[in-house]
């Protein structure tokens, strides 16, 4: 696999697409009323069922790494409100896909009607299956974003990502970005320590 580094124009548009996408979908249109003042807060907010509105720094970290272009299609895994699966959805635009999963069954409802109201019908959030992580019979996806935190590496994952494709997932404490190029080969990154709710 042969890297290349950005330059300074291309991260710029990136920094750009990324800013235009939380300024369209503000944090607030996707808490529980009694969080919203506290939604420009750079921390976690409850949503109930014990998760989490992860802190904006980190959701932007995490898009940034994850590095989604227009017209892809994308797997959203602990999309819990449904900001996470909004904000992916505007960088994918109309011509790309992206499905949300999360475990909590209320949760999965209240973050659908939040992600229906942001008017972007390519992407969709609905109850993850018992037993089965992610979406297995919808892919390969070029891009996973996981907002929970794994024990270990989730191959079932890596599996269900294309050739090329990216994952963004919290692995026992250390954020990941894993890449996987044309051959099926896979690269691991470490960029720094998180904290987030456990996977299950």
């Amino acid at each position: 696999m042969t890297w290349h580094r950005p330059g300074r124009r291309s991260v710029a548009a990136a920094e750009r697409r990324l800013d235009d996408a939380f300024a369209a979908l503000p944090r607030a249109q996707f808490l529980p009323e009694d969080q919203r003042p506290y939604a420009a807060q750079d921390r976690p907010l409850p949503i109930g069922e014990g998760q989490t509105s992860s802190q904006p720094s980190t959701v932007r970290a995490m898009l940034a790494l994850l590095d989604v272009q227009a017209g892809q299609r994308v797997l959203d895994v602990g999309a819990g409100s449904g900001w996470t699966t909004a904000l992916l959805a505007r960088l994918v635009g109309p011509t790309g896909r992206v499905v949300g999963v999360e475990l909590e069954p209320r949760l999965a409802e209240w973050g659908a009607q939040n992600l229906a109201r942001a008017g972007m019908p390519w992407a969709s959030l609905e109850p993850a299956t018992e037993g089965v992580l992610g979406r297995p019979d919808l892919a390969p996806f070029d891009r996973i974003l996981v907002s929970a935190m794994a024990s270990r590496l989730p191959e079932e994952l890596v599996e269900q990502v294309a050739r090329p494709g990216r994952i963004v997932v919290p692995v026992a404490g250390t954020m990941l970005l894993v890449v996987r190029d044309d051959a099926g080969e896979v690269t691991v990154h470490r960029h720094g320590a998180y904290s987030f709710v456990p996977l299950r």
